[in-house]
């Protein structure tokens, strides 16, 4: 019979750092997935001073205004005329949530009168927010423009 000779191993002297590599890989993947989950707050793209001008297009789009006295006017696809009837804050949210519901992928943007203070502002675009709206957007005039919208 022939003997089988068994070699010893000798314990290895170095650290497998692959599986450590593998977990912190994971770790930095979740971190910058649940990054952005953790901001909150409403999305607003703020006016630029040489912004480019909207192209017109046949989509209606939901426009809520407030004039210098902190009327609210709320108009779909078309001008607000000056004889519109006022709306209390309180029903834009109802107003605008019906109209959301009817047209899903309406923009709604935010025409506010430079009189104005930011509060007001802010409360419109919380009320905005309650109702479902997502990516309000403010609409402004190019520097150098008269209050009517012609240079």
């Amino acid at each position: 019979m022939e003997a089988t000779r068994r070699t010893r191993r000798k314990p290895m002297s170095q650290i497998n750092v692959v599986p450590m590599i593998d977990v912190m890989l994971v770790l930095l993947i979740v971190f910058m997935v649940t990054t952005p989950l953790i901001t909150q707050g409403i999305k607003v793209e703020l006016p630029k001073v040489d912004s480019k001008t909207m192209e017109p297009n046949d989509k209606p789009i939901l426009v809520v205004s407030i004039n210098k006295d902190g009327k609210y006017f709320i108009s779909l696809g078309k001008e607000v005329d000056d004889n519109a009837p006022a709306v209390a804050l309180e029903r834009i949210a109802e107003n605008v949530s019906k109209i959301l519901n009817q047209n899903p992928g309406v923009p709604v943007y935010v025409e506010a009168d430079a009189a104005n203070n930011y509060g007001v502002v802010m409360s419109l675009l919380g009320t905005l927010q309650s109702a479902g709206a997502t990516g309000v957007q403010l609409i402004t005039q190019p520097p150098g423009a008269s209050p009517s919208g012609k240079k």
